[in-house]
């Protein structure tokens, strides 16, 4: 069972992310962003990862977790001669009316019990282990060069201990911090103290002012907690993960760079946003979504950086070991030269709040008209096109059911706009596009079976059309969309709950794994349909699947339960906070979604 790496909880300030796993190592972090090099890389390479531990001389145990409704967390260390506990976090607050978010980590180390005999190790590198950056000792502080900016870190322990690793007794609170390029110049318990006072009622506030409803509430705070710090704030993008290349199952090769922006779950995580409530989250990845949308010709990538770079070259860093030995390290995604035709209608479904959240003034949906305008000739251009599905086949294309019901959807939505500012010739446009992807999608309906396939033609089936239920395509009353959901779970579910994206063979070969979002997607198509008391047993299924902190990775053994695939994986979280709002709103009150607005 795959279990060890992901034994580890994240923190982050939406700078970046650092991974602490239960040994007190910070087996994962990449700086200055996302989609730096890391600097401490243990999770893919053990000798060439680097290093940033506390760890005892002997034999232990740890527990590790988070101060309640915060991204602090904490582990504490039992040994023989001791216990102590690790406080990380990373600095996030409001301060001269803006965010203060460094790229600082901040780590308290404090005596709980004993005489804890301990030795902090910090080994920063950088090049993707390429290079070991070197230390200069100062008065109170060790710089590390060798990358584009100076890494300092700041401590009141004893510098030659940590310089020469040695082991020290741990008799009172040390503090040890981390900076990239504008070091930390001001009192160090001091400093530090105020930070995680301000930093845990920062997230304390930001959890009080969601709106999160009764229903496994303490799971929807966490993947809500965690979505949070997968946005780049400084842009507004949002990543799949800030991980790379931890594959989807051993030997697989399906190791992949997730610490991109695909424009494929704007939706998703637009609706997971809505939910709770948070304007201000939907506001900024709204923006950096419609200045794509902008800069773009006919065709949109399906991602892009976190800055919007469109060069995503996939290369192999054959240097690294890999997760538990599986390569390849990928760094870079060759899937940006795809062609994937859902996302021009994820686009559009993705303005559609300009017109139904009255919170937008009318200054911000002043230009939409050209953007709804362009979307439309977007998906006029590419609706009678084979792409490469949700999936990104890499060697294969299809005219795909879910590409087309986007296509639908995008359509109902611009149909919406367009009746919204009474332009008649936008509104003539969605509907004939609408009806055009509507043939394709009836063009993938098996009579016999009552099931629609994955695309025209084939005979398989794929998880992603549940979605024709959740996007009220098919009515869920309708007993087409129950005949079409019972299909699905019939070859597609595990007795466990867990649910596969598809059974057929790939450019990889038949999947292993399970995709943990399509489980979620399942939850929700049996709310939908009125199924409640199924979506609860299967959703109350899935909770076991997650670590020790309620973190869920992207795929699932079916046999094992073990982890795998990039972690923690932020639309696995996505799915779980749709899911939950889904029924809890079956069980409370009539439901609001952005997709009951395109009927």
């Amino acid at each position: 069972m795959s279990r060890h790496i992901y034994e580890t909880g994240i923190i982050g300030n939406c700078a970046f992310i650092a991974h602490v796993h239960k040994n007190t190592n910070i087996n994962w972090m990449c700086w200055p962003r996302f989609d730096s090099s890391f600097i401490f890389g243990g999770l893919l390479d053990d000798e060439k990862g680097g290093e940033f531990s506390v760890k005892p001389s002997g034999d232990f145990t740890s527990k590790q977790y988070y101060l309640e409704n915060t991204n602090v967390l904490c582990t504490e260390v039992t040994t023989d001669s001791g216990k102590y506990k690790v406080t990380d976090f990373a600095p996030r607050f409001e301060q001269s009316k803006r965010y203060f978010r460094p790229l600082m980590l901040i780590r308290k180390i404090e005596p709980l019990e004993g005489n804890p005999h301990i030795k902090i190790k910090c080994k920063p590198v950088y090049n993707y282990g390429k290079d070991v950056l070197k230390a200069v000792r100062g008065s109170n502080h060790i710089e590390y060069s060798g990358c584009d900016d100076n890494i300092r870190l700041t401590t009141n322990a004893t510098i030659a201990y940590i310089v020469e690793d040695q082991y020290f007794i741990l008799k009172e609170t040390k503090y040890v911090i981390l900076t990239y390029g504008q070091p930390m110049e001001a009192a160090v318990e001091a400093t530090a103290e105020r930070f995680l006072l301000e930093t845990v009622a920062y997230w304390r506030t930001w959890i009080k002012r969601s709106s999160i409803g009764d229903f496994y509430q303490e799971y929807v705070i966490r993947s809500a907690l965690a979505l949070k710090i997968h946005q780049y704030e400084d842009t507004g993008a949002i990543i799949a993960a800030s991980t790379t290349s931890l594959p989807e199952f051993p030997g697989s090769g399906r190791n992949w760079d997730y610490r991109y922006c695909w424009l494929r779950d704007t939706y998703y995580v637009i609706n997971a946003l809505h939910h709770i409530g948070h304007f201000e989250e939907t506001e900024r990845y709204f923006d950096y979504i419609t200045d794509i949308s902008f800069e773009e010709g006919l065709r949109y990538q399906p991602l892009y950086s976190i800055s919007r770079q469109k060069n995503l070259v996939e290369e192999i860093a054959d240097h690294l070991k890999g997760y538990e030995g599986n390569g390849p390290v990928r760094i870079g995604n060759q899937a940006y030269e795809h062609i994937q035709n859902d996302i021009y209608g994820q686009a559009l479904i993705s303005l559609l709040p300009l017109y139904t959240d009255h919170r937008f003034v009318f200054s911000e949906r002043k230009d939409s008209a050209d953007l709804v305008k362009v979307a439309l000739d977007r998906i006029e251009h590419t609706i009678d096109e084979k792409d490469a599905g949700i999936w990104e086949f890499r060697n294969s294309a299809y005219i795909h059911c879910y590409s087309n019901l986007f296509q639908w959807a995008g359509c109902c939505a611009a149909l919406k706009i367009a009746t919204s500012i009474k332009d008649e010739k936008l509104e003539k446009k969605a509907m004939d596009l609408r009806d055009r992807a509507a043939k394709h999608i009836e063009d993938c309906y098996d009579p016999e079976r009552k099931v629609y396939t994955h695309a025209v033609g084939s005979p398989y089936l794929d998880a992603s059309t549940l979605q024709l239920i959740m996007m009220n395509y098919l009515d869920p009353h309708s007993q087409k969309a129950k005949d079409h959901l019972i299909a699905l779970e019939k070859e597609l579910k595990t007795e466990g709950g867990l649910f596969y994206r598809y059974l057929h063979s790939d450019d990889f070969g038949k999947p292993e794994t399970t995709f943990l979002i399509c489980a979620f997607w399942y939850v929700e198509a049996l709310a939908c349909v009125g199924r409640v008391d199924d979506a609860i047993k299967e959703f109350e299924k899935l909770m076991p699947y997650c670590n020790h902190l309620m973190l869920f990775s992207e795929d699932v053994d079916e046999k094992t339960g073990g982890m795998w695939g990039n972690f923690p994986q932020a639309y696995s979280h996505v799915g779980l906070m749709n899911a939950a709002y889904r029924i809890s709103n079956r069980l409370n009150k009539p439901l609001y979604l952005t997709t009951d607005m395109l009927k």
